[in-house]
Order: C-alpha cells, then sequence, then structure tokens
C-alpha cells in the first residue's frame, strides 16, 4: 500500500483525514472489545463443560486426527467400512455408522428403538 503524500494536502483537508482516521480506531477498538469479551464468555461456558476451546479450534488435535485431516486434503481416500447397522425391516439398507444417518435410523430412533438393537453382531 503507498503512502499518501501529506505534505501536498491542505491542513483543512489533514484534518478531515485525522478525524475519519480516529473515528476508524475507535470503531476497531470497540470491535475488538467486544471480540474480547465474547471470547471470554465462550471460555467461562466451555470451562464449566470441563472443554479447552482450543481443542475445539484444532490447536490441540491428536495426531491421529491430523493425519484424517491431511489425507482429506490431498484427496487420499480411506477404505471401505464393513456396515455395523442394518435395517430391521428391510435387510438389504445398512449403514457404517458414518457420517449423517439415514432417514430409516432416524426413523428407527425417533419410534423408540435403541441402536444397540440393529447393530450387527460379530
Amino acid at each position: 500500500m503507498r503512502k499518501p503524500n501529506f505534505s501536498k494536502l491542505s491542513t483543512e483537508v489533514l484534518e478531515k483525514y485525522l478525524k475519519d482516521i480516529e473515528a476508524q480506531i475507535a470503531k476497531r477498538a470497540k470491535a475488538d472489545q467486544k471480540r474480547v469479551k465474547a471470547l471470554a464468555k465462550l471460555q467461562a461456558m466451555a470451562k464449566a463443560e470441563g472443554i479447552d476451546l482450543s481443542e475445539l479450534a484444532g490447536a490441540k488435535a491428536s495426531p491421529g486426527r491430523r493425519k484424517k485431516v491431511a489425507a482429506k486434503k490431498t484427496g487420499a481416500k480411506r477404505g471401505k467400512v464393513a456396515p455395523k447397522y442394518r435395517n430391521p425391516k428391510n435387510t438389504k439398507e445398512t449403514w457404517t455408522g458414518r457420517g449423517r444417518k439415514p432417514k430409516w435410523v432416524e426413523a428407527y430412533l425417533k419410534s423408540g428403538g435403541k441402536i444397540e438393537k440393529i447393530q450387527i453382531k460379530k
């Protein structure tokens, strides 16, 4: 960013710039204060629940977690996983337990069923 040549500006223009700059600094300071207060509130809530906010942000992710994230970013594919759950009404429908629950699992749980009941026994 190029620095403006203030020596060529009139005093009137310089004073206007000064007011605008001071207003912008005050606005940013207020936003920073809001952010600091919000962060303190979140930290207090997390602490009450026994959670470290840096863990949520990924700063303290376990080494295994970092590898999985790195694998996704490079486009590496994970291997197939055996199904863990089977639909009792239609045995052809299965679910590995990964990702979003299929509609049949959600319907089963909503009707009062327990996830352990549809687990495939090995």
